[in-house]
């Protein structure tokens, strides 16, 4: 349902003044003078993103300014500014929001990202918290999701899978990776692998109005998708395929380039996937041949 709300909302928007790119994609952007304005924003619940007496305060905030930093590493953009906003359940609202506080400070020092303000308050409800991430763009443009074309080869760095262990709270933000990739000019289309492999996909291949073909033979596998396997029932490939919250990045990359892709940044490897394909839907191919692909993922609300 959070996907045909989007949509909704997308269309609803149309009738309100524009902005250079609004609904749909991983960040906004906003025309200035010099580089546009990159806009992304993210809320974690409680009991949906995280469960506190498992992961503590300052995991949370740690997280809430590395999946807002991933969307803007997902177009390339350079992080500028953060804005934190939080609703703090009345028991210990001050201790919490401080050790919360804590975490996007100590995320913010890393990644040399300033606090530009936000808004706090208390109710009678669960932790929910809020954030808004302000980068600029490249002067060349912004890696979007509607880049990729027939033919491109389909990229994704990391392992995936198994996020519910650890990763989902632990992860870096592939500001790095977008660095070193940028400058060589071959990536066409991008996002964040967030919600699944399948949707996040999923979501190039609407944009782009495209297909994509995947060897799943070739998807890298994380060893916690295969620690998870052994007692959700599932296989380690489908957790890949659908757990979500990897925070990897998903890229089309041009065939005639690929040869300068790296085979790893900093420790990160690249792993081609498969191909997008001028036929519309996801497909998979290994021994028994080419199959439509589910596009399975993590729901995060409504």
């Amino acid at each position: 349902m959070e996907h045909g709300f989007i949509a909704w909302a997308k269309q609803r928007a149309m009738r309100l003044p524009k902005i250079k790119l609004g609904i749909g994609d991983d960040c906004a952007l906003m025309a200035s003078d010099g580089s546009d304005w990159v806009v992304t924003t993210d809320s974690l619940c409680e009991g949906t993103h995280f469960i506190l007496q498992e992961c503590g305060p300052l995991a949370v905030g740690r997280k809430l300014v590395g999946v807002n930093l991933s969307d803007l590493a997902s177009m390339a953009a350079e992080p500028a500014a953060v804005f934190l906003s939080l609703c703090l359940p009345r028991t210990h609202a001050d201790r919490l929001g401080a050790e919360i506080y804590e975490g996007v400070c100590q995320a913010c020092q890393e990644h040399n990202v300033a606090i530009g303000g936000g808004d706090t308050n208390v109710w009678d409800g669960p932790l929910v918290v809020h954030l808004t991430a302000i980068g600029t763009a490249r002067a060349q443009g912004s890696w979007l999701r509607s880049g990729a074309r027939p033919g491109d080869k389909i990229v994704v760095s990391g392992h995936l899978g198994g996020s519910l262990l650890g990763k989902h709270l632990d992860f870096e933000p592939r500001l790095k990776l977008a660095r070193a990739l940028y400058p060589l000019g071959i990536v066409q289309a991008a996002t964040d692998i967030s919600d699944g492999l399948g949707v996040d996909l999923l979501n190039i291949t609407v944009a782009s109005r495209c297909g994509a073909e995947v060897d799943l033979d070739l998807i890298p596998i994380s060893n916690a998708a295969i620690e998870a396997a052994q007692t959700s029932g599932q296989s380690p490939l489908e957790h890949a395929i659908g757990d979500g919250e990897d925070f990897e990045l998903l890229m089309a990359v041009d065939p005639a380039k690929i040869s300068e892709l790296p085979s790893e940044v900093d420790g990160v490897p690249l792993t081609v996937i498969g191909t997008f394909v001028s036929r519309t839907g996801l497909w998979s191919r290994n021994k028994r041949g080419v199959m439509q692909l589910q596009p399975r993922g993590y729901v995060h609300g409504i």
